[in-house]
């Protein structure tokens, strides 16, 4: 049985690669766009509930756009449908947002206009650098706020605690809001590591497992939940509990978790 999430395939629709295996009444290899916005929803259909989201210079395989939705499939495999003027033609990246937020001024002066707000992760396109800020094809952007997309960051779990007090969304994937695999996608992405979307796709897909005592950087997983160790005793996650990204001692999770109805840990996996 083929899994929505991951398969390019609608009826209408299917990427070439499935041609013999799922129907559909085109097969293509779909067209390369670009997320323009700082965030925006992936859903599951059309004016759909949100399965995940996709930031600003994001790079998706546009199969169909059809009555303002396109269908699409991301980097991390995830497919669904975004709002059609979110799409725009690729404009090769060269920096991420590398703090919590940031914004693009109008001019090289922080006292000028905001133009937008970015999240961390949001890929912008330098074109000239000066003295305290980079000019991008959306503004000013203060350079102690962006990272070269070459020099990634080298510890997810440094990556996890800069999402500290984020408000829980379900399928959140950013700094504006975010959940317990978009906080462990997020954090691995950043590094370099790449990341399936949801927390039953990263407990196959991700590590191996481990026994014995937690280091940072392992996962902890729960019936669909997960959670990060930034030391041997205590872990990082979005959750509905707090409804915000929050540290938690291991064990208090792992008690307060079973008596809520969440049952015990199904896996230990380190990336």
């Amino acid at each position: 049985m083929t899994d929505r999430r991951l398969t390019p395939a609608n009826g209408r629709v299917a990427a070439m690669h499935l041609a013999g295996q799922v129907t559909a009444e085109r097969y293509l290899d779909g067209l390369s766009m670009m997320l323009t916005r700082p965030v925006s929803d992936l859903c599951a259909a059309p004016s759909g509930p949100r399965d995940r989201q996709l930031l600003l210079g994001a790079v998706v395989t546009t199969f169909e756009d059809r009555a303002g939705w396109s269908f699409v499939q991301a980097a991390d495999g995830y497919v669904g449908y975004v709002a059609s003027d979110r799409l725009g033609p690729v404009r090769e990246a060269t920096h991420m947002v590398g703090t919590a937020a940031t914004h693009a001024y109008l001019a090289e002066d922080f006292k000028s206009a905001d133009v937008i707000c970015l999240p961390f992760g949001a890929r912008v396109t330098v074109l000239d650098e000066r003295a305290k800020f980079f000019e991008t094809t959306l503004g000013f952007i203060s350079k102690k706020h962006l990272r070269p997309l070459d020099r990634p960051f080298t510890d997810p779990a440094t990556v996890a605690q800069l999402h500290f007090g984020v408000p829980y969304l379900w399928g959140g994937n950013s700094t504006r809001g975010i959940d317990c695999s978009g906080l462990v996608a997020a954090s691995l992405q950043a590094c370099g590591i790449a990341s399936p979307a949801d927390s039953d796709l990263q407990c196959t897909g991700l590590g191996t497992d481990f026994s014995g005592t937690a280091r940072r950087g392992d996962l902890i997983f729960w019936q669909g939940h997960v959670a990060m160790m930034v030391d041997e005793a205590t872990l990082i996650h979005a959750n509905a509990h707090h409804m915000a990204t929050a540290y938690e001692q291991l064990e208090a999770a792992t008690l307060r978790i079973a008596a809520q109805g969440g049952g015990p840990v199904t896996a230990r996996r380190r990336v």
